[in-house]
């Protein structure tokens, strides 16, 4: 995961990019055949995406809990990953629909997508190894003109 960087750090990314919050919420734990599927679809998912650096997708963090933050380069490449019938995503959607088929209160799914203009974003880590923003984007001392959470909102504005 990397070394702790020991002082406060902020994170910097070049142009817009895309934040993915995807999750479930086992409502039905007795029912395994139902969540358990969906459970185990998005490891294939992220190890896929991670050998086409062309799709779009930036990074992710939360593997093996119940809630993935991803980034994305763009909605558009989020979106051509969602809709490709080649890639894992698709018929991982088709057999959700098809297990679950009208029992949807067994396993919920959900998700939120946020699309960040520079500017529009501040994060700051102290004793931490890189993580979400500053592990996909750049890691800068959060110091001087990042000091306070107003000042890294404002820093990628030109």
């Amino acid at each position: 995961m990397g070394s702790v960087i020991d002082k406060r750090m902020a994170a910097e990314m070049d142009g817009s990019f895309v934040v993915f919050l995807i999750g479930m919420r086992i409502n039905k734990p007795w029912k395994i055949h139902k969540w358990l599927p969906v459970l185990l679809a998005m490891p294939r998912m992220i190890k896929e995406l991670e050998k086409r650096p062309d799709a779009g997708f930036l990074g992710h963090n939360g593997i093996g809990s119940k809630v993935i933050v991803q980034y994305w380069r763009s909605f558009e490449h989020l979106e051509a990953y969602a809709r490709d019938h080649d890639a894992q995503h698709w018929p991982a959607w088709l057999n959700f629909n098809k297990k679950v088929g009208s029992s949807r209160g067994d396993v919920g799914i959900w998700h939120e997508t946020y699309l960040i203009s520079p500017g529009h974003y501040e994060a700051i880590y102290s004793g931490m190894p890189p993580y979400g923003l500053g592990k996909i984007g750049k890691l800068v001392p959060a110091s001087g003109a990042r000091e306070r959470a107003s000042d890294r909102v404002n820093a990628g504005v030109a």
